[in-house]
């Protein structure tokens, strides 16, 4: 079978050089060659060919087998070389094996060219794939493999240098920039599709960043750029620049066309004491920022940035809700909802707190916007459920523990809009065999509108089982009770805000009756919140609320005789 090589012949004899090329065309090789005999010669044939091997006489006018070699290693070439030579002593071949020859062979001994040939050819071709595999596994080490950016691992340790080379006067911009709208794709096409957009904009996006800088995937639809020894004004002009290619940026897939937005957080790395956690930390803050005031634009972070230092805040506060969560350091506490129209039989609603490292109660009002702004809200939901009927289980109505008609439970937004939720619910309903007719779930006002259509189905669904649903903080929400029409609830919370001030404030008086009375048309039984004081109680029992809440009716209290799950 022919095999083809490229073969760099130097030799100054014609006739030596025919000899060896017939040798190589009987032993099966389709040779493609040049021949050169001087030292600027071989240079240039090394600068414009790529060779498969070379074979060289080892004295040449002026120019000799080691030049050829010296050659070779300046050009950092891995081309086998073999030797053949009319006369070579034993010591001068053995020098240039060492060298880097391959092998070394007698002109009037030319049998063993061939087989020398194909054993290099094997040999190299070995060592060719071994080399690329190595290529490939320190790429991958350091380049993501969707998109062939630097990966995360990478960007932090090129991060970290830049961090330790910032003194003030120098300055290196650090942008983390998230995708808008990407999941849409995902979900709309699938997998695939979205991976297929993060190779294609990764593409654009390296039109505005220069070699000395580093733009990264660091997961998902997030990428981190690094500008390396540059002004704030480059930086936000880089910035701009990666938001327009964005903006403009236009994915099909299949019939379907996309287009996505992207948010950018922007901080100058200026100080070489701050640490790569704080750095990415700050970054990522600064591009929330963007995204909460409207997406599609730039937040650069400055030392007395008041927006971020309460979301830093709040990010400590993930961490400690997080912590608590594993450590099982919350508690529920029960207040009493007492009817007000001469009925026996009370409510309760359960109410949350948490527990720090010392043991002491922290109220919502500390961790429940963090938890919901980090979406650990169904997390919380899931804690109190179980834990909620854990209790009723152990306290069933026959005993004088707590005896409560029905116990209210609070639920956020992101559990009412979860498919999963409900199906969750509905097990630990059948795991401690509870009646549903003694199961409230409070759903806010603000959370059900944000959510009108899930919350609905959500609604019906618990209400299909047995259990009732109590639209809290009414009022609230600012809208309209034309609402009421769609929310299939049973009970209506009357925001405590009015309720405070009723007595005194005869518009929040106003409100209250009239969101008493529409509540009444509806259907709805009214519960009162913040009542505190008798006078108030007794105002509302005359204007028909049917229960009241409050430190008037009862204080929240721990449960008693609970023990956690």
């Amino acid at each position: 079978m022919t095999q083809n090589i490229r073969l760099l012949l130097v030799e100054d004899s014609e006739d030596d050089a025919e000899l060896l090329l017939r040798e190589l065309r009987k032993g099966g090789y389709q040779v493609t060659h040049q021949r050169v005999e001087t030292s600027a010669g071989l240079e240039t044939a090394l600068a414009q060919q790529v060779w498969d091997i070379i074979i060289t006489d080892h004295n040449l006018p002026g120019f000799n087998s080691q030049a050829v070699l010296a050659s070779l290693q300046r050009s950092q070439l891995d081309i086998p070389v073999i030797i053949v030579s009319g006369s070579i002593g034993e010591a001068i071949a053995v020098e240039a094996m060492k060298r880097g020859a391959s092998d070394y062979i007698m002109k009037n001994n030319l049998a063993r060219l061939v087989p020398a040939i194909a054993r290099e050819l094997r040999e190299n071709q070995t060592r060719t794939e071994h080399k690329r595999a190595q290529e490939a596994i320190r790429h991958l080490a350091y380049h993501d493999p969707l998109t062939g950016l630097a990966n995360r691992h990478e960007f932090e340790s090129r991060l970290q240098l830049a961090l330790e080379s910032a003194d003030g006067r120098t300055h290196h911009p650090l942008l983390y920039m998230d995708l808008d709208q990407f999941k849409s794709v995902n979900e709309t096409c699938g997998h695939e599709a979205g991976d297929e957009l993060l190779r294609q904009l990764a593409m654009v996006l390296r039109g505005p960043i220069r070699e000395t800088d580093t733009l990264a995937r660091l997961g998902g639809d997030e990428f981190g750029i690094l500008l390396l020894h540059s002004r704030l004004d480059h930086a936000q002009q880089v910035a701009e620049r990666l938001l327009l290619l964005v903006r403009d940026f236009r994915y099909v897939w299949k019939d379907k066309t996309f287009s996505v937005g992207a948010s950018i957080g922007l901080v100058m790395l200026e100080d070489s004491g701050q640490s790569l956690s704080d750095a990415l930390r700050i970054a990522d803050m600064a591009c929330y920022a963007a995204k909460e005031k409207g997406r599609n634009r730039v937040h650069i972070y400055r030392a007395d940035d008041a927006e971020l230092l309460q979301r830093h805040g709040e990010m400590q506060w993930v961490e400690r809700i997080n912590r608590a969560l594993e450590e099982n350091r919350f508690e529920l506490y029960h207040q009493i909802i007492r009817p007000l129209n001469g009925h026996d039989r009370h409510h309760c609603e359960f109410l949350l707190r948490m527990l720090d490292d010392r043991g002491k109660h922290i109220l919502p009002g500390a961790f429940i916007p963090a938890a919901e702004r980090y979406n650990l809200m169904q997390s919380l939901d899931r804690w109190v459920v179980h834990n909620a009927f854990a209790f009723m289980a152990q306290h069933s109505l026959a005993k004088k523990n707590v005896t409560a008609e029905m116990f209210f439970i609070n639920l956020s937004g992101a559990s009412v809009g979860d498919d999963k939720f409900t199906s969750y619910v509905t097990e630990q309903m059948q795991l401690y065999n509870l009646a549903p007719a003694t199961i409230g779930f409070e759903i806010t006002e603000t959370a059900v509108i944000a959510n009108l259509r899930s919350a609905i189905s959500f609604i019906k669904q618990v209400r299909q089982l047995g259990a009732h649903v109590a639209l809290d903080d009414f009022g609230a929400g600012l809208s309209t009770f034309s609402y009421l029409k769609q929310i299939p609830a049973d009970y209506l919370k009357i925001d405590g805000s009015f309720v405070l001030n009723m007595l005194d404030d005869t518009m929040d008086h106003a409100i209250v009756d009239a969101i008493n009375r529409v509540g009444h048309v509806a259907g709805l039984k009214t519960i009162a919140e913040f009542v505190e004081s008798d006078a108030i109680r007794q105002r509302l029992a005359e204007i028909g609320v049917d229960y009241a809440q409050g430190y008037a009716i009862g204080k929240p209290a721990p449960l008693p005789g609970h023990k956690k799950i």
